[in-house]
């Protein structure tokens, strides 16, 4: 018989349907986390809604009071003045169409792509992609913007995307575990508010269904939904 992980141990001796407050939660976490790295805190949001359809999708943008604890790589397309202060602002990288051939050639490490609306020309011709890896530049989420430097400042400061899957989940890191208690819960209440507040025309019947928070190698566990607002 195959010798069961820390991980499968700790998940096995859990209550599977037991519905944790988020201070429950978060401890339970803690007790068994890592001591060689430091986990990222993670929530999954199932929600009713079937993302196929236009009226149904949720995305958007929030940012994370306590930040995210990583450091997110920012490329910008941008001239001029723009490109200055994109820089100034703490941009991994800046250019026009030396950063397309850039991209083209698989250069592609960066969390967060920027733009300016000048630039939506060489932009365009990196569709097929930016696209896939959900890095495509979009006025919606404020990332073509004639103020690149604020946008920079906002990603680096803590703003995270969120974005439905294909089985109507949302999933975003939170922070690490080395954060204090409050400040996990003041990213989570963000990121559960943001998304509330997001709920599609289209979205029938119940629309949060099920939170869930977990760690990188910790247990998944179910948050009671009265803990968050307006869900």
């Amino acid at each position: 018989m195959a010798k069961l992980t820390k991980a499968q141990k700790v998940r096995a001796e859990l209550d599977g349907d037991k519905l944790y407050s988020f201070d429950e939660a978060i401890a339970t976490l803690r007790e068994h986390a890592s001591k060689k790295f430091d986990e990222t805190v993670e929530v999954a949001i199932n929600l009713g809604v079937d993302p196929r359809h236009a009226d149904q999708m949720v995305r958007g943008m929030v940012a994370l009071p306590s930040g995210t604890g990583k450091d997110v790589k920012v490329a910008v397309f941008a001239k001029g003045d723009n490109a200055d202060k994109a820089l100034a602002a703490g941009a991994d990288k800046v250019g026009a169409e030396d950063l397309m051939e850039d991209m083209q050639a698989g250069n592609l490490d960066y969390d967060r792509v920027i733009a300016s609306p000048d630039m939506m020309g060489v932009v365009g011709r990196l569709g097929k992609v930016l696209g896939p890896k959900g890095l495509m530049p979009n006025p919606k989420l404020g990332t073509v913007t004639p103020n690149v430097e604020q946008a920079v400042k906002d990603a680096k400061g803590g703003q995270v995307e969120f974005r439905v899957e294909k089985n109507g989940i949302v999933h975003t890191g939170i922070g690490k575990m080395s954060f204090k208690d409050d400040g996990i819960k003041a990213n989570f209440d963000s990121i559960t508010k943001a998304i509330v507040k997001a709920k599609p025309s289209g979205a029938k019947g119940k629309y949060v269904k099920k939170v869930s928070l977990t760690s990188t190698m910790g247990p998944g566990l179910k948050i009671d939904l009265s803990e968050i607002e307006g869900a």
